[in-house]
């Protein structure tokens, strides 16, 4: 995982413990999968993780900050096995989990979430 100035962009006007939250929370997505493929948008503000540029074939989660908390949300959410109903949501596939501190990325149930959906419909990494 390297710097990425459009990432550093993207988040730039959110408040520094943001910015942080969302830097660890990116981390957290390549320490599960390394080779990924990940897409800026900096004027939307998010970022997209996948396998390969095709935001509806191949990205498995997305990261966008807000005002008091991260979102990291899933593009086929609704159909990951979530036994502790962490996701949030009530769209026709995706879901989210607001991420409001550090300790947050820890939950084991989310890693769990995380590692499952870089499998779900996504094609493996090239």
């Amino acid at each position: 995982m390297d710097h990425n100035e459009e990432f550093e962009l993207a988040i730039a006007s959110f408040s520094a413990d943001i910015q942080q939250l969302a830097r660890e929370t990116r981390t957290l997505v390549y320490n599960v999968l390394p080779q990924l493929v990940e897409v800026v948008w900096v004027r939307q503000k998010n970022v997209g993780f996948g396998t390969g540029i095709k935001k509806k074939t191949e990205h498995f989660c997305w990261l966008m900050p807000a005002t008091g908390h991260v979102t990291l949300g899933f593009n086929y959410g609704a159909e990951l096995p979530d036994p502790n109903h962490i996701l949030e949501g009530t769209g026709k596939l995706f879901r989210h989990i607001k991420i409001r501190r550090s300790e947050d990325l820890s939950d084991p149930d989310m890693i769990t979430l995380l590692k499952y959906a870089t499998t779900y419909r996504v094609p493996p990494v090239k």
